[in-house]
């Protein structure tokens, strides 16, 4: 029984290997991505990102060839004591450094027997210390660049240091209302909600109403009309963008949200109910019939037998359909442009033609994906039900 009983499990052995392999190679980029994104800039420069729980390159080197005299927080000789300001300050650069290690104390070299530090070293050293005596603040996360990203601070230093300094180097107030910048994400989100909430609840709503009628309501024409619905599904997208943009632009419609919820209701409603009209067929009929036999009116079983049940369909549903609008670019730069910048157009416009503010594209990348990886995750138990949406019936 024993041998038996680990014959079953070592034989499920690989699959267990290879998706937990597939989890790794979705969760290491993301992982990657959200440790970068908290790191300084400095810092991103210097190393990657598996090393941010790694102690700096300078402590390392004055641990080794500093703290035997000096201690480890550089205060034990008073007369050479590292962590007051005033000794540390005048050596701002490696050179520095190396022109006083190489005096003698004494008549004895400053550094005894040790070699002396490479300028790499010597570098390294006196960023550590200016850290150490509190000239400057070195921490290993922070989150300047969620809020540079946010505020679309396109200064020297970091937005927190200008509004400290009360020296703004670009036209912000150093308020709430920096987060509706038409630079920053912060108002790229909104717009991102703005277009992608609508797209998705009109959508679903009427094809609700359209998978019920072609699920339990007989009328002339109704195979015809849904085979015609399927093979809507196969229509590009881009064909139809200049002739609805001409359209759009006769109407005054053009850079406005009305545009964009209009485009995505109508290229989302064919799947949407071909999925919910699966769903509903799927249901019993003995379940309607009885509703229809106690006086129902087809209203009534809808809103009171239909939408509960289809619920997981529904979910399922909405994720597939906010995720692709949340993520889409081509249909929000074609009708909104950069009169109304969503997330995914406003990525691109955190680095300069200059090519500075690079650092800031994974905080705005992650700023972008935390809204659809809650959804998802919220809702994962719907969308794995709803996937299987009208697969079985009887």
């Amino acid at each position: 029984m024993n041998t038996d009983r680990l014959r079953r499990r070592l034989g499920g052995l690989p699959i267990h290997i290879l998706l937990l392999g597939l989890c790794a190679l979705w969760l290491l980029p993301t992982l990657g991505l959200l440790v970068t994104s908290l790191r300084p800039f400095q810092v991103v420069t210097e190393s990657g990102w598996w090393t941010a729980l790694r102690p700096p390159p300078g402590a390392q080197v004055y641990a080794t060839q500093c703290a035997e005299c000096h201690g480890s927080n550089g205060a034990q000789l008073p007369e050479a004591d590292l962590s007051d300001p005033a000794l540390v300050g005048p050596y701002r650069r490696s050179i520095m450094l190396l022109g006083m290690l190489r005096d003698e104390i004494d008549g004895q070299p400053h550094m005894g027997g040790k070699p002396l530090p490479t300028p790499q070293e010597a570098a390294d050293v006196v960023d550590y210390l200016r850290g150490l005596s509190g000239i400057e603040t070195h921490s290993a996360f922070t989150f300047d660049n969620y809020i540079d990203a946010l505020t679309g601070y396109r200064g020297t230093t970091n937005y927190r240091t200008d509004c400290a300094a009360g020296t703004q180097s670009v036209d912000l107030s150093c308020t709430l209302a920096d987060l509706g910048n038409p630079r920053g994400m912060g108002r790229a989100f909104l717009n991102s909600l703005m277009v992608a909430v609508p797209s998705t609840i009109l959508p679903i709503l009427f094809a609700a109403f359209a998978a019920y009628a072609f699920a339990w309501m007989s009328f002339r024409g109704r195979i015809v009309l849904f085979a015609l619905l399927v093979g809507l599904q196969v229509v590009p997208l881009q064909m139809t963008l200049i002739p609805i943009s001409r359209l759009y632009a006769d109407l005054g419609l053009t850079g406005t949200f009305l545009a964009v919820w209009l485009f995505h209701t109508g290229f989302g409603m064919p799947y949407a109910i071909y999925l919910l009209r699966n769903f509903l067929g799927g249901l019993p009929r003995e379940l309607f019939e009885s509703a229809y036999l106690d006086g129902a009116s087809h209203w009534t079983a809808f809103y009171r037998l239909a939408i509960p049940l289809a619920v997981p369909a529904i979910a399922s549903l909405a994720i597939f359909q906010f995720l692709w609008i949340w993520n889409d670019l081509l249909v929000a730069l074609v009708f909104l442009g950069g009169q109304n910048p969503v997330l995914t157009y406003q990525i691109s416009n955190m680095v300069t033609s200059l090519g500075s503010g690079w650092h800031l594209l994974t905080a705005a990348a992650f700023i972008s994906m935390l809204l659809p990886m809650i959804i998802f995750l919220s809702l994962q138990r719907y969308f794995v039900r709803g996937l299987l949406a009208g697969s079985v019936k009887g």
